[in-house]
């Protein structure tokens, strides 16, 4: 592709060489240039890529974008620009023709909720006759293809790929989680959001590496409404008018409260063997809905509020929108699993304080006999989050199973020591068990009638890893196996 054609949507100065060359392909990654490769010199938190510049042209790199100074031999073109992230993800939407405009582009940001939302929009709309592409913190969907998800929201030349494999595959929608980081390193730069959503806003994410405060927090959350066409946001959030400070767009509240243009009223929560649910009836101007979800908990309400509220826009019919409802799962994000009639088994991604308090929280409303709280925390972490999680646990389960996560290359026995301190800040009950199946097993032959067992930090990964390597461990598979085992013996 001309390097013309590729620089169409950016401001550039060509400081050597001719922009009339031939680009055979796009890399950031200085160990994949190849001959005619455009090569964007990235300056990143651990690595600047302008250091690679000779490596690449080595390599037979014909084109560099920069936006600091390098030495390049005449026949190389060399492209300043402001930012090179930006120009990243401008040039690699038009490297493969702008994908994003030729399907419906729903941006969902917030700090929770995400993800859940992420798959009800998606299964709605598919209900509907939609074909619907998805990028997000567990996975891609194109198609019948799932790829797993490194980041939240990918690097800008990946994002544009799938776009490019989703309009290629049929797909006349995408949906996509739409991360802080992503916003902040411009990664969804140059997207034409039909839809972007706010989910809700609490402190997150900063530190070294990644958010200098929480009003920069803010700041690149609500950057996503001012390029989308339509904000959907969360009327109830406390910090709403700060997030879309500046925003370009029409703006839908959702929400509890009597101002929302679409509100949630008789809210109940539903409990019964083996499932935790909520009942409420979504209003609006024109509208009536009363709703069923099979997910614990306030936050369930908004999720699927919020689905609801985009999906109006799509014209999808109440009835659709019940038995999507219905069937929307997150593998991973309370994924109740049943194991018994008389007490309910669920698996949460809930991995540091606020979300597993957010999680204990939720699930305490509903008056279980006990609440039983099985995690452990990742090595190679900060040891603060072990000592938070533990004191959260105590605090808020009736008994907590101190277990391994993935210690990495740490001992598990020196994590759970710092768990325990956690834990031993508060009068809650606990016991170890290092091995995580056993830990798992435990937890069900104990089990008693009217219990809610967590089995909280793995969520939808499929690993552990230990000393660098990655071994299979799926929590839903060592359930089976237990269940397997026990049935052998007879139990």
């Amino acid at each position: 592709m001309k390097l013309t054609k590729l620089l169409e949507r950016v401001e550039y100065e060509c400081i050597n060489g001719s922009v009339d060359v031939e680009v055979a392909d796009l890399v950031n990654d200085s160990r994949k240039a190849k001959e005619g490769s455009l090569f964007f010199c990235i300056k990143g938190a651990v690595s600047d890529g302008h250091k690679y510049a000779a490596d690449v042209i080595a390599k037979g790199a014909k084109v560099l974008v920069v936006q600091d100074e390098v030495e390049a031999p005449k026949d190389v073109t060399v492209i300043k620009v402001a930012d090179s992230r930006y120009a990243m993800a401008m040039i690699s939407a038009a490297y493969f023709d702008y994908p994003a405009e030729k399907m419906k582009v729903i941006g969902i940001t917030g700090t929770k909720g995400k993800t859940t939302t992420t798959y009800m929009i998606r299964s709605i709309l598919e209900s509907a006759g939609h074909k619907v592409g998805l990028i997000g913190t567990i996975e891609a969907i194109i198609g019948e293809e799932h790829i797993p998800a490194a980041n939240t929201t990918p690097e800008s030349y990946t994002v544009q790929s799938y776009f490019d494999r989703m309009v290629k595959a049929g797909c006349d929608c995408v949906v996509m989680e739409v991360s802080s980081q992503g916003l902040m390193l411009h990664r969804t730069a140059g997207i034409p959001f039909e839809i972007g959503i706010f989910t809700n806003i609490e402190p997150d994410h900063i530190g070294p590496a990644e958010h200098a405060s929480f009003e920069d927090y803010m700041h690149c959350k609500g950057l996503l409404f001012q390029q989308c066409k339509l904000g959907i946001v969360n009327m109830d959030d406390k910090h709403l008018e700060q997030v879309l400070k500046g925003h370009a767009c029409r703006i839908e509240t959702f929400g509890f409260s009597e101002k929302a243009d679409l509100r949630a009223e008789n809210t109940k929560l539903v409990s019964r063997p083996g499932y935790l649910g909520i009942d409420y009836t979504a209003e609006a101007k024109d509208f009536h809905l009363d709703v069923e979800i099979d997910i614990p908990g306030k936050f369930s309400v908004y999720n699927s509020l919020t689905a609801i509220a985009v999906c109006r826009h799509f014209g999808v019919s109440k009835e659709d929108i019940l038995k999507a409802l219905a069937q929307a799962k997150v593998k991973g994000r309370i994924e109740m699993i049943k194991v018994s009639d008389d007490f309910t088994l669920m698996i949460d991604y809930a991995h540091n304080a606020m979300s597993l308090e957010s999680l204990l929280t939720t699930l305490k409303e509903y008056h279980p006999k006990r609440l039983v709280c099985l995690f452990g925390c990742g090595g190679n972490r900060a040891r603060s989050r072990r000592f938070e999680m533990g004191e959260v646990s105590g605090r808020l389960a009736d008994l907590t199973i101190i277990t391994s996560d993935n210690p990495r290359f740490e001992k598990t026995l020196d994590i759970i020591a710092d768990i325990r301190t956690g834990i031993e800040k508060t009068d809650g009950k606990y016991i170890e068990i290092p091995d995580r199946k056993e830990a798992i097993a435990w937890a069900i032959h104990h089990g008693q009638k009217g219990d809610v067992i967590v089995l909280a930090g793995k969520g939808h990964e499929d690993y552990q890893e230990i000393e660098g390597k990655k071994y299979p461990m799926d929590e839903r598979v060592l359930i089976r196996e237990i269940l397997a085992e026990d049935a052998a013996k007879g139990k």
